[in-house]
């Protein structure tokens, strides 16, 4: 039954978290389907009270900190959401708190640990975590359902507006859209569009089409005819929107929300539930022994973030993550900026990649900046134990290249001891479905390959119990397996270099990569760090720099890493890339959609259609050769100690009942 509000009474002033409520407890959906130690679970959800010091040294990074409004203690407030799933009985649980980084406010973590006949939150449960979520993301609205944070305005101090440049682009949308939304807070300062630019293009690199300022408004033509209400949070064009063009809007903007306070609020909110003794204020009190942080793709480049500032250690000096585990995320996040847009995803114009990107020391003598690291501000006493994780995807369209061979794509960074990286080949922006099945998958709406089906979530559940057992009884996982320049397994982006095979009717990888600029945002920004101000919008495009992707064997498929079963025993070529069949980008390899191409049946079949990728007959002759190939591939991974063995039996069990070669 849920349980109405709860109020757990204030705690001493000295603490981060001045207090939480418990507004709804649960039964945790599906929790007596878990099968583990821990027995059923309980979800509580609620809103974590929390005041920062803007003077304490571990706050004076937050950009605009010293500008938020203070109470009459000095401190600066916040208000986040949080849900807290925990065994009914927290002594049966493993003692790790696992603090899953919501996504855009979505809590979609455990979705990384899911396969058939078991949730995510099933094997979270099994294995004993307490999985804690909260909002940190202070541009996202309050919404049912959704992890957010209230997060203060920054404002002169003499009471006023703080004003800045502001960069939105609008691609693909309907046709004949009259009105479209800015993003996020980023209201326009006037509604006078002399003062601002409106563009149109019909390539990113193509014609620049000014709008004339007559023609377009900050308005609402939704139900009038143009220009429209007056709006300062939409705009309209006159005759309406093209999609055959992006549009490109430059204004200002004004009262910035200091979005780094969700790194602030993310490091009280763990230690409060980690450190906090006090029974009638902590729910957990005394029952948490260590904590990991997980974040993926958006929230995996939180995870960068939040090491790299400095955030694992608490106001009083305690560590707050023993073990991270950032996956698909090879960026950092622009949320410490004024005017930041923390949900954008790698595309033009974009921050992310500037600055420190990698785990070791290197120098980014490209761009002149010094010797740098990740774990720069953590590495005297809170550097967290690290399993980075990613897949193809990330090289083609997130900009991993660097983290690995640096701005310059000429060396090896050689990692830390307490980092462990595991690349997953041939698998798409968080892995597919997975299964053994010569159905073709369902078409991804736009564009011109089916979808890859390689998964990553064996290799997550793997990965996750590795992480814990080091945590928590410093058993040290295998060595990191990723592509190295060393042994010869990244090169140039194009098919001749990857050594990728020429397929009649399918497209190349040449041309697909998203670039990676070396982007000029103005003096107050700071690079190193990803956090300050940017006063140049769009910003400058210093130069082009280059990017590394792995080799390919003559199927097409990645040759390093640690590969799936279903990528040992291929069914096709899995690819981190894909082709946009139609809109804005056509053409192009936008998103992060990795493609599939599926092998011929027969030997007949695939020289009918020129292709040079022997059949699956030619390969495994029958059903019985596939799944002894699919059997081999499990025990390999097994003794390399990357794969649990209740996934090793289910992988046997799908083979031996897939469709292959029936």
């Amino acid at each position: 039954m849920a349980l109405a509000l709860v109020l757990i009474a204030p705690f001493p002033a000295a603490a981060r978290i001045v207090r939480i409520t418990i507004e709804s407890k649960q039964p945790s959906p599906d929790s007596e389907n878990a099968l583990g130690t821990a027995g059923p679970y309980e979800t509580l959800t609620g809103h974590a009270f929390g005041e920062i010091d803007p003077k304490d040294p571990h706050n004076t990074i937050i950009t605009d900190i010293d500008l938020a409004p203070h109470n009459k203690r000095g401190m600066v407030e916040y208000v986040a959401t949080f849900t807290l799933s925990e065994p009914v009985e927290l002594s049966r649980g493993n003692g790790v708190l696992l603090y899953a980084v919501p996504n855009r406010g979505h809590r979609i973590t455990p979705g990384a640990y899911a396969v058939e006949g078991e949730s995510g939150e099933q094997f979270l449960m099994r294995h004993g975590f307490i999985v804690l979520h909260s909002g940190w993301q202070g541009d996202i609205p309050p919404r049912a359902g959704m992890e957010t944070i209230k997060v203060p305005i920054a404002r002169n101090s003499d009471g006023s507006s703080i004003t800045g440049l502001a960069l939105a682009r609008f691609k693909d949308m309907p046709s004949g859209a009259r009105t479209l939304w800015l993003p996020g807070y980023h209201d326009a300062a006037t509604l006078d569009t002399s003062s601002a630019t409106l563009t149109k293009r019909t390539a990113d690199f193509g014609q620049i089409i000014p709008i004339a300022s007559g023609d377009w408004a900050f308005s609402d033509c939704g139900s009038v005819p143009f220009p429209g209400r007056p709006d300062p949070r939409r705009i309209s064009v006159r005759d309406g929107f093209d999609p055959a063009y992006l549009y490109e809007l430059t204004y200002t903007t004004k009262d910035p929300l200091v979005l780094g306070i969700g790194l602030a609020a993310t490091r009280d909110i763990i230690s409060f539930f980690r450190y906090q003794t006090d029974k009638s204020a902590n729910p957990l009190a005394g029952h948490v022994t260590h904590a990991i942080g997980q974040g993926v793709s958006q929230s995996g480049n939180f995870v960068r973030q939040f090491i790299h500032l400095g955030f694992n250690q608490d106001e009083d000096g305690r560590i707050v993550w023993d073990g991270a585990n950032p996956h698909i995320a090879g960026r950092l996040l622009p949320l410490n900026i004024r005017f930041g847009h923390p949900g954008g995803a790698a595309e033009l114009y974009e921050p992310g990649s500037e600055g420190t990107v990698w785990w070791g020391d290197y120098t980014d003598a490209a761009r002149g900046r010094t010797v740098s690291s990740l774990l720069d501000r953590s590495r005297a006493t809170n550097s967290p134990k690290i399993i980075e994780t990613f897949g193809s995807a990330e090289f083609w369209s997130l900009r991993m290249s660097p983290d690995l061979v640096g701005t310059n794509a000429d060396q090896d960074i050689r990692l830390p001891a307490n980092v462990r990286r595991y690349y997953l080949p041939g698998t798409s922006h968080g892995g597919g479905a997975g299964g053994f099945s010569t159905e073709p998958p369902d078409p991804l709406p736009g564009y011109e390959l089916p979808p890859n089906p390689n998964p990553q979530a064996e290799s997550m559940r793997t990965l996750l119990v590795m992480l814990t057992d080091w945590v928590t009884k410093d058993v040290a996982p295998p060595p990191s397996v990723y592509p190295r320049l060393a042994d010869g397994q990244l090169v140039r982006p194009d098919y001749l270099a990857m050594g990728f095979p020429k397929i009649p009717g399918q497209p190349l990888p040449d041309r697909l990569i998203n670039p990676f600029f070396n982007y000029d945002f103005g003096p107050k920004f700071n690079y190193q760090d990803l956090s300050g101000v940017i006063t140049v919008q769009p910003p400058l495009i210093r130069g082009t720099l280059p990017m590394l992707v792995p080799r390919v064997d003559a199927d097409g498929n990645e040759t390093s890493g640690i590969p799936s079963v279903l990528l040992q025993a291929p069914l096709g070529t899995y690819l981190g890339w894909n082709v946009v069949a139609s809109g804005y980008y056509k053409g192009h390899n936008q998103g992060f959609a990795g493609g599939f191409i599926p092998f011929e049946q027969t030997k007949a079949q695939r020289l009918a259609k020129s292709d040079p990728r022997p059949s699956l007959e030619e390969r495994y002759h029958d059903h019985a050769g596939y799944v002894a190939r699919v059997k081999e591939a499990v025990e390999r991974l097994s003794a390399q100690r990357f794969l649990l063995p209740e996934d090793a039996d289910r992988l046997v069990r799908q083979a031996e009942g897939s469709n292959v070669l029936r």
